[in-house]
């Protein structure tokens, strides 16, 4: 793309300025355009969902539901900040960056247990940890929710609505679609936690990491797998906003050990639906979006 195919968007309004050198037929084409490419002042280009559509231009509607304007996509909104754009670190500051521990901690667990996980149905899942979810772009990740509606749980586009289902989220995982339900208050403590040697003490992701990584060449005991399994769903499955690992996935860690077949997949389109939630509702505080977390990885 050269910069005469750039075009900017006046702030307040929805005309698209064309930087010199653009053609008017150029212009039409991407008004129309699934991407709408715009740059901010300082050069950085970026793109909107398309096509492009004028704030408080509502062009579909709810068929199905009563039509509620409190729930309107944050798109609808009378005025919208891009400054909201500018800082993302403290955004998503819980999804953090892979560290080398992190990495060898994995691996060698992952020698150790898996055909363990083939049996359990999260062999192919549980690698998608070894990539960094901050090779995604926020920009772009903040512009998605914007069209997030709560009522209809779905992104509600010109073109009509999209939402994320059970099938996206195998194709994604590798999960399985089917598998038994995940009662956490109702689970049975077969390997009670207080005789296990986890250290929670050391909640934060580094701290517990060290903690609990073990010495190369040694067995992997049932703690030592708890422990990991805790810490992979805590960091890399549903990125708790406190990046620690709270107890409460311990029930869920011990099933997966016990090798039982909890369909992580429906816990994890759940998960989704309400932290697209979550961050809906913060676009509209004054402060704006702040510690977004859940599997935002997903989209």
């Amino acid at each position: 793309m050269t910069n005469a195919q750039v075009c900017k968007v006046q702030d307040g309004d929805d005309t698209f300025v064309p930087i010199p050198g653009m053609e008017e037929a150029s212009l039409k084409i991407f008004q129309s355009q699934v991407l709408l490419p715009f740059s901010f002042e300082n050069g950085n280009v970026h793109a909107f969902l398309g096509p492009f559509i004028g704030q408080n231009k509502k062009k579909f509607a709810n068929t199905l539901l009563p039509e509620d304007t409190s729930t309107l996509p944050f798109i609808h909104s009378a005025e919208i900040d891009l400054s909201l754009f500018g800082d993302t670190t403290k955004i998503f500051r819980a999804f953090p960056p892979i560290k080398d521990k992190h990495s060898r901690w994995l691996t060698r667990i992952e020698n150790a247990m898996s055909s363990s996980w083939i049996e359990t149905d999260i062999f192919d899942f549980i690698p998608l940890a070894k990539f960094d979810l901050h090779l995604f772009d926020p920009q772009m990740l903040l512009s998605a929710i914007f069209f997030w509606n709560q009522e209809t749980r779905a992104f509600e586009f010109p073109c009509g609505f999209v939402c994320p289902t059970l099938l996206d989220i195998v194709a994604i995982t590798g999960l399985a679609p089917m598998g038994d339900r995940f009662h956490p208050d109702v689970f049975e403590e077969q390997i009670p936690i207080k005789e296990t040697s986890i250290s929670w003490d050391k909640k934060t992701y580094l701290a517990f990491i060290t903690a609990h990584v073990g010495e190369p060449g040694t067995l992997v005991s049932t703690s030592k797998h708890i422990a990991f399994l805790m810490y992979w769903l805590s960091a890399c499955v549903f990125c708790t906003p406190s990046l620690q690992v709270p107890k409460y996935y311990y029930a869920l860690a011990q099933a997966l050990h016990l090798k039982k077949r909890i369909c992580l997949s429906k816990l994890l389109l759940a998960s989704l639906y309400t932290c697209l939630d979550e961050a809906s509702e913060s676009l509209f505080r004054e402060s704006g979006p702040r510690n977004l977390s859940g599997p935002l990885w997903l989209l």
